[in-house]
């Protein structure tokens, strides 16, 4: 029965802390030309010490727009498993959201970048952390955030820590606006995963943005999975594909940004806005159980690689 109990508490953090992060509520302009006027906002980081002694590596996990769903607590649990940290950000709460699924205009489309950026700030200086082996992590729009935190310019504008990540995981995150020098990115590798079925954000928007990265020179790899949907990895939706009916998907835009910072529908060539006739406000979300496990197979493999863990 012993050793039972200990296999079982595996994944339990030896300690969880909860972090203040000073950060910005910003606009899309405000954000693109590095604007320090937005709102000032408190936003949290949930640190899990996984069981282990010294400076050990952290995972940062950044939600979407629904925010910390029962998706990102099964990732937590897998990481501490393996004796990794994690760090779970939570855009939201600070700000008087719970989802911005069905208003995306209550959030810029990239501010979860300064919330990830202000939180490796906290990070480098705890104790218990190994500085070298930090990974950052991102699912739907904390995936199109953690994809474009490796974008040069915006590290520029916005990072201020001397830690840096050791690589990128977008999961099934938005790639459909294309930014200026989005192709100029950190050397760190960057491993999208995605769902071929997604209709919220497309795995065909999420490709071409890999192909672009690609002939930059980028260490970018795509994994696509077959059949599945949006959130394939909630396990509490395994089986099943539901319309949320009323959330607004941008895969159908094509979005650019110009000079000055303001994003563009390139169909009507005016300022975008998700009253624009290309917004979808019909797609689908779904869990796909072999989609979850080849991922988690996968990026557990990557993450052992990257960290140098057995």
């Amino acid at each position: 029965m012993g050793e039972t109990l200990t296999a079982a508490f595996k994944d339990i953090a030896q300690r969880i802390e909860l972090h203040s992060i000073p950060s910005l509520t910003l606009t899309d302009q405000q954000f693109l030309t590095g604007s320090g006027d937005g709102k000032p906002a408190t936003v949290c980081g949930e640190f899990r010490i996984a069981q282990g002694a010294g400076r050990l590596p952290v995972i940062v996990l950044m939600h979407g727009s629904g925010g910390m769903g029962p998706g990102l607590q099964t990732w937590i649990s897998h990481f501490n498993g393996l004796g990794i940290s994690t760090f779970a950000i939570d855009g939201f709460t600070g700000r008087g959201l719970t989802s911005v699924g069905n208003d995306q205009a209550l959030l810029g489309r990239l501010n979860l970048i300064v919330d990830i950026f202000r939180g490796l700030e906290i990070l480098e200086k705890h104790p218990a952390v190994d500085t070298s082996r930090i990974i950052l992590m991102g699912f739907s729009r904390g995936g199109q955030a953690a994809v474009y935190a490796a974008v040069e310019r915006f590290r520029t504008m916005w990072k201020k820590a001397t830690a840096d990540f050791a690589a990128y995981i977008p999961v099934y995150p938005d790639c459909g606006t294309t930014y200026l020098d989005d192709t100029k990115v950190t050397a760190q590798p960057i491993r999208i995963h995605h769902g071929a079925a997604d209709d919220y954000n497309s795995l065909a928007n999420a490709k071409r943005y890999a192909e672009r990265l690609r002939k930059a020179g980028a260490d970018v790899e795509l994994f696509e999975y077959a059949d599945a949907h949006h959130g394939y990895d909630n396990p509490l939706n395994f089986g099943k594909v539901i319309e949320a009916t009323g959330s607004q998907a941008v895969c159908g835009c094509d979005i650019r940004e110009v000079e000055g910072g303001t994003l563009i529908n390139a169909a009507t060539g005016k300022p975008f806005n998700y009253t624009d006739p290309c917004v979808n406000l019909k797609p689908h979300v779904g869990g796909h159980e072999q989609a979850t496990i080849a991922t988690r197979t996968a990026v557990t493999a990557f993450v052992k690689t990257t960290f140098g863990l057995a």
